[in-house]
């Protein structure tokens, strides 16, 4: 089993690429990168992990832009979103850059998406919380065409352009592999359908995880890798998940400036020799 990091980069904690220098070095084979473009001052939304939002929710660094000086400064680390919240973004816009981070990276690039929870935030994009399902089916079947026809077009009740002109193109063959966020019915109908890997939160049971491996097996998608995305350092729940067959874990790596991150991924990597 492989091991990667799930954190927010924010303008309060250590930089990108100190952080990437440091996770390569560690042997970490991952990064995946929290997104959200803002958060309304009026929020109805009950945040999901329970009390207040954490402030790091306010704070987050573009994605792109940080996983791009982060892929400057390393040379193996894959790049991952985890997750870009793909209802909010423009499509046109994302293919470009995708498609531009995994050409400068060499194809390393590991798309993860997600509908989102935040419905205030949604509604400052123009979305509608409860269309957004819909909407991002639509999305991830046009970055498929936008990454792999040289003249792509969509036509859908969300999503609609005329044949055009895209690239630069993805340097993975046919796309960046799409790791589908969320353990709704729903986000695993997206996975059944359009998902290159599951990337289920850290409260997911071993039970799940067989479960719905079966279930896709039953889809005819055997293909399908597990990355379990934010746990903590209890070797239990790490152990269980390896003999459950999961690919790779992620540990939720704190916002901290520098120092105090070097120390917690000191930590991290301790735990993940104890696991192997």
């Amino acid at each position: 089993m492989k091991f990667g990091v799930a954190t927010f980069v924010t303008d309060e904690g250590i930089r990108p690429a100190p952080l990437a220098r440091a996770l390569e070095a560690r042997g970490f084979d991952s990064v995946f990168l929290a997104e959200h473009s803002h958060i309304p001052a009026s929020r109805e939304s009950p945040y999901p992990g329970g009390g207040d939002l954490p402030e790091k929710y306010y704070r987050t660094l573009d994605p792109f832009l940080t996983l791009a000086e982060m892929g400057a400064v390393t040379e193996n680390l894959l790049l991952g979103t985890g997750i870009v919240l793909l209802p909010q973004r423009d499509v046109i816009h994302t293919a470009k850059e995708v498609a531009s981070l995994d050409l400068m990276s060499n194809g390393r690039v590991q798309f993860g998406v997600g509908a989102g929870w935040n419905r205030e935030e949604m509604r400052d994009h123009g979305v509608d919380p409860k269309k957004r399902g819909a909407l991002m089916t639509e999305q991830l079947g046009a970055l498929k065409e936008l990454w792999t026809k040289d003249e792509a077009e969509f036509h859908g009740d969300h999503v609609n352009f005329d044949a055009t002109f895209a690239w630069p193109k993805p340097v993975q063959d046919p796309h960046p592999p799409i790791y589908l966020g969320g353990e709704s019915e729903a986000a695993l109908n997206r996975l059944a359908t359009h998902g290159d890997a599951w990337l289920p939160r850290a409260h997911t049971s071993v039970e799940e995880i067989n479960r719905v491996r079966s279930w896709l097996a039953d889809q005819g998608r055997t293909d399908v890798p597990f990355t379990v995305f934010g746990l903590g350092t209890d070797l239990d729940p790490i152990k269980a998940y390896a003999d459950a067959g999961v690919d790779r874990v992620t540990f939720m790596l704190e916002t901290l400036p520098e120092d105090d991150t070097l120390t917690a991924l000191d930590e991290l990597a301790e735990v993940a020799a104890k696991a192997v």
